[in-house]
């Protein structure tokens, strides 16, 4: 018997979804001031932008669906008690993983120059260098993870997220300042701060290893205890991995394809000259990392709902488990619609802060993708409730279905030189709308009760509306009396103006969620610790 503790999958979903919001942060204060005009700036942070859309592929294609298909073998294994089987498992997974991430790690590091040419970028082949070793660490890093989590255990996944993120924090942006203040230039510094990522998966896979050294030691069994062979063991394995990884990576594959098409259309329909392209394409990927934030707070709502779903569908209670999916989605929709519009009314506000002197198109780039994070947000509930449903493939066809329209809308707009890099936002709207509406048909037909459109959208809408409208106006009553007249609002001022309205927008979207008795007492049970929060709020169990 192990010496660490199991968690049921409410606490460990409860320490993931913390975990989650930490590494987030972590995450959002490592890509901030790289883009600052006095380290990376908009041309440096394209170079990073493209470098890491490479990396994220071939992660993706090396790890998605190996922990989960890993967990699922060692947990069947120790709730067998055959000690011999998860050990041999491990090592035969370890193996396989180690071997695809060499492979990867090789292309990357032998092919830096003619994959930073195809993407359009040449200056971005030092750090898809720089990035190459962090596609085998990670792998290795996976594999332990993977174990742990078969063994029940989450506090191992979550300790190495967070040393993961905080050496990437700290090394990658260090790296960054003090090469760029040496005069090395921006690919040398993009490369320093993406190495960051390289060292904090270092740092994560050395934790993981020791803890599984000291928690998890190998221990003597029987003879009776007979694993099976590696051959069989690898087939399995790579059996239940191999589709979750192409689902997960044909979005990844779709991404890495939009990097490239929308420099090089920048310059060959657009005209524009390179270093324009590489700052219009810079303050896209700026206003990426913002817009990506919504969607940090449904991750932790996925991995509740999951189990909840699986569970009503394994005891044959369809009716259930539609309430769970419809109450999963209005939640979604909850979080996800306000920040959505909060990004679309205070994009200004917002860009001008944090990214204070960059390309002028930046506020309108992020107003456009204030419109697709509430579809991303989507995206990812309805591609989990269809995977907890034993659709995992139906994804995939909705994916290349709205990777389609995206590459298609992009190759237009992003041609069009009055209209450049603003179509890319456009382009990712009309691809997660298409996701979205394909998974909804999709769990119509899964699911014994179709999810109440009107249920899901109505009351947010509603609430967002009046939300909406109070930060425009709060930001603009109270602009206005901080700036002074003839000159253009200054950075402090600004601030302030804009967290006095997020704060007026705040308490209104609160009333108005109490007022049109959006959430319920059932709703809030899937959220980790949502019961004790919901009788905070007094909320009321749903009328039938």
């Amino acid at each position: 018997m192990s010496t660490a503790k199991k968690q049921n999958y409410l606490h460990g979903a409860a320490i993931m979804a913390a975990t989650t919001v930490i590494v987030k942060i972590i995450a959002f204060l490592y890509k901030i001031p790289l883009g600052s005009m006095r380290v990376l700036g908009d041309v440096g942070f394209a170079h990073f932008t493209v470098a890491y859309n490479i990396y994220s592929f071939f992660l993706t294609l090396a790890t998605a669906g190996f922990p989960v298909a890993l967990s699922r073998m060692i947990s069947a294994a120790d709730a067998q008690d055959r000690p011999a089987q998860v050990q041999r498992t491990f090592r035969v997974a370890l193996g396989t993983l180690a071997g695809i991430g060499g492979a990867f790690t090789l292309i990357m590091l032998l092919f830096h120059q003619p994959l930073a040419i195809r993407m359009g970028d040449r200056d971005a082949a030092m750090s898809i260098a720089a990035l190459s070793p962090a596609v085998l660490t990670v792998c290795l890093c996976s594999a332990y993870r993977g174990y742990c989590q078969g063994r029940g255990n989450m506090i191992p996944t979550a300790f190495g997220q967070v040393i993961e993120e905080g050496a990437k924090l700290v090394v990658g942006l260090s790296l960054a300042v003090i090469i760029a203040r040496l005069g090395r230039g921006l690919a040398a510094a993009s490369a320093g701060a993406i190495f960051g990522v390289t060292a904090g998966a270092l740092g994560a896979l050395i934790y993981m290893a020791l803890y599984k050294r000291k928690n998890y030691p190998e221990q003597p069994y029987g003879t009776a205890d007979v694993p099976d062979s590696r051959e069989s063991i690898m087939g399995e394995f790579l059996r239940i991995g191999i589709p979750i990884a192409i689902g997960s990576s044909v979005l990844s594959l779709i991404n890495l394809l939009d990097s490239g098409l929308c420099l090089n259309r920048l310059q060959s329909a657009a005209r524009f000259l390179p270093e324009e392209a590489h700052a219009l394409y810079g303050v896209y990927g700026k206003a990426q990392t913002l817009y990506n934030l919504p969607s940090y707070f449904i991750t932790p709502l996925t991995l509740s709902v999951v189990p909840a779903i699986t569970t009503c569908l394994t005891k044959r209670h369809r009716a259930e488990a539609s309430e769970i999916a419809e109450s999963s989605l209005r939640i979604a929709s909850l979080i996800a619609m306000p920040m959505g519009v909060g990004l679309f009314v205070l994009a200004e506000p917002v860009f001008r802060v944090i990214y204070w002197g960059s390309n002028p198109a930046g506020p309108r780039v992020l107003r456009l993708l204030g419109i697709s994070a509430y579809f991303v947000c989507m995206t990812m509930m309805g591609n989990a409730l269809l995977q907890a449903s034993g659709q995992e493939k139906l994804p995939i066809v909705s994916i290349i279905l709205g990777g389609i329209v995206k590459i298609g809308v992009n190759w237009v707009l992003v041609g069009n030189r009055s209209i450049n890099i603003l179509g890319a936002p456009v382009g990712s709207s009309c691809c997660f709308a298409v996701i979205c509406a394909a998974d909804y048909l999709f769990l119509c037909q899964t699911l014994k009760q179709r999810p109440r459109l009107s249920r899901v959208i109505g009351a947010p809408a509603l609430s967002c509306a009046a939300m909406g409208v109070t930060a425009w106006s709060v930001y603009g009553i109270v602009s206005r009396l901080l700036s002074r007249p003839g000159t253009p609002l200054d950075r402090l001022p600004m601030a302030v103006a804009m967290f006095i309205a997020i704060a007026a927008a705040v308490l209104v979207y609160a009333v108005m969620i109490g007022l049109t008795r959006s959430l319920t007492m059932e709703d809030m049970a899937l959220i980790p610790q949502g019961e004790k929060l919901g009788r905070i709020l007094r909320l009321k169990n749903r009328q039938l």
